[in-house]
């Protein structure tokens, strides 16, 4: 290897695999990138997988996972072997990751670092990710993680307007329950996520029926949850037809659907509820957060996932370029921050939040009745 070897910054191959494990496992104790890890990241177009070679020897990397439907990219891992530290490396690489993640859109960059890790932390600081949370106990170690977050896009900080705690739901047909129990637990200090609550509210507020399997949760359920809980509730809905009847086939389904939709309607005007029978604009939901309501709102996941399935995400805040949510649903590949104050474009956010053959649109603004 000569004194002063020539840097080059390209994309990872598969012909870089088995210098990509032994530097993950010279630069790392623990929380290892797996031999069978790096090759589905290779394979991932999603991805954003960087090199950094000197000569013939693998100097480092940096990937990037960049998540559907939204606008947030997230560093992964990024690694620069001993032999290569010092030289200004690891900011190179992380500059060449950022501008690939513009060139796909993202506005931001998301990471974690060790709290020991001091030296990555500075230099994260330098380049201008900011601190907005950490996770105690996050690695195998047992170190803390500062969680980090740069807009690559306009480099200006955003600051969440809803510091909601996050919550997981726990069954795969629970979204709205737990986008629920987050928007309820804003100005309620004694409203704590909980799958007993989050249950509870789900044999409330279900459809009985959905596209497959269990009933998903309707608005008007919903709202009647908060309601009974000392909420002021208000929903919008764009259309007066019965909700989710397109998502099963027989009469006797349908049916079911339409009662259920009619009862909760029902009991939601019964109960002095206010229902605006028009679209949920961004416009709208900036107003509610305005005047201290929380706001959940229903989307397609087809944007995310490829899998047209209703699901409600929880609003932390909203301005002129995005809106972000709190999404209750882990996915593969997906680490719980990678589902907290999502960011996702206005433009985008317009097309998820039609669902169905019907286009519909609906949220539900919620606050304590004491805040009222």
């Amino acid at each position: 290897m000569s004194d002063t070897p020539t840097l080059t910054i390209e994309r990872a191959t598969a012909h870089h695999l088995n210098a990509l494990v032994a530097l993950e496992n010279r630069c790392f104790q623990s929380d290892r990138i797996h031999r069978r890890s790096f090759k589905r990241w290779l394979a991932d177009e999603d991805a954003i997988f960087l090199v950094v070679t000197a000569d013939e020897d693998l100097a480092g990397y940096g990937l990037v996972l960049c998540n559907r439907g939204t606008k947030l990219a997230r560093l992964y891992s990024i690694a620069v072997s001993p032999d290569f530290q010092k030289r200004g490396i690891a900011q190179q690489l992380l500059q060449a990751l950022e501008t690939k993640a513009k060139q796909q859109q993202r506005l931001f960059m998301r990471l974690e670092v060790a709290r020991a890790n001091t030296a990555a932390y500075q230099l994260y600081l330098k380049l201008g990710y900011r601190v907005f949370g950490e996770y105690a106990d996050y690695y195998q170690d047992h170190d803390d993680a500062i969680r980090m977050q740069k807009t690559i896009y306009t480099a200006e900080p955003n600051t969440m307007a809803r510091t909601l705690p996050w919550y997981q739901q726990t069954t795969e047909f629970t979204c709205g329950p737990a986008a629920l129990m987050m928007a309820m637990s804003y100005n309620a200090e004694h409203s704590v996520p909980q799958q007993t609550l989050e249950l509870a509210i789900w044999r409330e507020a279900n459809t009985v029926f959905m596209t497959s399997g269990h009933g998903g949760t309707h608005p008007f359920g919903l709202a009647l949850a908060a309601h009974q809980r000392g909420y002021n509730t208000e929903v919008r809905v764009n259309t007066e037809d019965v909700l989710f009847i397109d998502g099963v086939r027989s009469a006797h389904k349908k049916d079911i659907i339409a009662l259920v939709h009619n009862t909760f309607l029902k009991e939601a005007q019964d109960n002095g509820i206010a229902i605006d029978f028009q679209a949920p604009t961004t416009d709208w939901i900036r107003d509610s957060m305005q005047q201290g309501y929380t706001v959940l709102v229903l989307i397609s996941t087809y944007r995310m996932d490829k899998k047209k399935t209703p699901h409600w995400v929880a609003v932390t805040h909203i301005d002129d370029r995005c809106i972000y949510v709190h999404d209750p649903d882990v996915s593969d590949n997906q680490l719980a921050v990678d589902c907290q104050h999502v960011p996702i474009a206005l433009e985008d956010f317009d097309k998820m939040t039609a669902f169905g053959k019907q286009k519909l649109r609906t949220a539900i603004a919620i606050k304590p009745a004491a805040a009222s």
